[in-house]
């Protein structure tokens, strides 16, 4: 440091594997501008693990935006159960619905059992890094719940039509019975505006009975219909926005930790679920965009609202499924993903609405013109 030869340290998109030999599933992080996804497709990790197999936790400038909860615990702080394990680090931190990933039936994957989750990891997919412009962690996991698949990919995309990077969210859920969905995402911060229509409950509601529901209160509903909904929110004078695919009959519920908490060992913070019921295959598909400031000093907000018009599934299939984001200027990309070949040097072609897509690799994104 003194001879003036130190370099700064660049951090980069980065896979580490996880297991005693690396083969046991990994942490994918993609790095796009200020943004850091992390994306969890691991195995248990012994008496520390969580089951939360293919959750995400999102950074912006080293802030969490996006938070995965982690340990119950103060740690050394003797007021909060002599600085040691708190009894909700069990029923709340560690169980399905306290992280960013699927849910069946209101029940924790491996039926929140130790013995049975270490027996599994997820598997990787795709690990693709290599252009700036698009990077692109997706994988798998067929154990979590007996007779159902899971298959999430997570896509940072870089556009001049955009401030910030953007991430894409693509969850697909193939079962053998019809079953209750839930995906929470636990943005943090202030809400600033919902464009869906939702009833605040005049009292909270425990969202349920067991598996970690029991700590969630239910603070609002909605009920929705094909298309799309938004929610904006503010964190550290940044905007945010997620916008997400919704069917017919979906249910959103705004929730809140807290409930059963007599000592208060929990953090209150938000969560929108997105609930389907009664469904057999379901596809979850979103967007999370950072953009816009607003300044304490000069009490302005800038660029303070999503650019992104419309998402929309355009097909979906066992072998592929393609996205399209349209800007509110009416440019359009389209996402594609082969579901089953992840060969980047197969080839593909697929006709989409009388268009015909060609290219090279498990994925591909283009320009929609």
């Amino acid at each position: 440091i003194e001879a003036g030869q130190a370099k700064p340290f660049v951090k980069k998109s980065i896979e580490l594997s996880d297991g005693a030999n690396g083969d046991e599933g990994a942490v994918g992080i993609l790095r796009s501008g200020g943004l850091e996804l992390v994306f969890k497709y691991t195995a248990h990790g012994l008496s520390h693990g969580h089951y939360d197999k293919l959750s995400f936790a999102l950074f912006e400038d080293g802030n969490e935006v996006v938070q995965d909860y982690g340990m119950g615990r103060f740690v050394n702080i003797e007021q909060k159960g002599g600085g040691n394990y708190l009894k909700e680090n069990k029923t709340w931190a560690r169980q399905s619905i306290a992280h960013n990933t699927i849910v069946q039936n209101e029940a924790s994957q491996f039926k929140g059992k130790y013995d049975i989750g270490s027996k599994y990891h997820a598997d990787k997919y795709v690990f693709s890094v290599a252009k700036d412009s698009v990077q692109v962690a997706s994988a798998k996991d067929e154990n979590a719940y007996p007779g159902t698949k899971l298959h999430r990919t997570m896509v940072t995309i870089r556009d001049e039509d955009y401030d910030n990077p953007y991430v894409l969210d693509i969850m697909r859920v193939s079962s053998d019975t019809s079953n209750q969905y839930d995906l929470p995402f636990y943005f943090l911060g202030h809400i600033m505006q919902a464009d869906f229509e939702y009833k605040k409950l005049l009292a909270p509601e425990v969202l349920g009975k067991s598996d970690g529901y029991e700590h969630l209160y239910k603070e609002a509903t909605a009920a929705v219909s094909d298309g799309n909904i938004k929610l904006n929110w503010l964190r550290n004078n940044k905007f945010y926005t997620y916008t997400a695919v919704t069917a017919d009959k979906d249910e959103v519920i705004f929730g809140r930790i807290g409930a059963n908490d007599p000592d208060f060992n929990l953090r209150p913070e938000q969560t929108l679920i997105l609930r389907k019921k009664n469904t057999k295959d379901a596809l979850y598909v979103s967007t999370i965009e950072s953009h816009g400031t607003y300044s304490p000093v000069s009490e302005l907000a800038v660029n303070a609202y999503s650019n992104i018009k419309r998402i929309e599934v355009i097909y979906n299939s066992n072998e592929y499924t393609a996205i399209q984001v349209d800007t509110n200027s009416n440019k359009s990309k389209v996402f594609i993903i082969s579901n089953e070949n992840n060969d980047i040097a197969a080839a593909h072609k697929l006709t989409i609405n009388n268009k015909e897509y060609t290219w090279k690799g498990s994925y591909v994104l283009i320009e929609n013109k």
